[in-house]
């Protein structure tokens, strides 16, 4: 799956100006700050194809359970903002 390589991708790119953030830089903060919204979009990106592809087997069952899960993924992305 192209989007979960894209999502390691990512962290593996940040994980430099993590340690430089950690050890003071401001500029790394920044660059860490802004790449940790993309991985955000990415992970967003994951979950949607992995509920594509369980919506896409279980037909009607699988359509009112996709909708259960929304609501889920609702929830758990106001635990994210806090």
């Amino acid at each position: 799956m192209t989007e979960y390589e894209t999502l390691k991708r990512l962290v593996a790119e940040a994980e430099e100006d993590v340690a430089k953030a950690i050890g003071g830089n401001k500029a790394a903060g920044t660059r860490v700050r802004k790449k940790m919204q993309e991985i955000k979009s990415a992970a967003q990106d994951v979950r949607k194809k992995i509920l594509e592809g369980r919506d896409g087997e279980g037909g009607a069952a699988g359509s009112a359970g996709g909708g259960g899960a929304g609501g889920a993924g609702g929830g758990g992305g106001e635990g994210d903002d806090e």
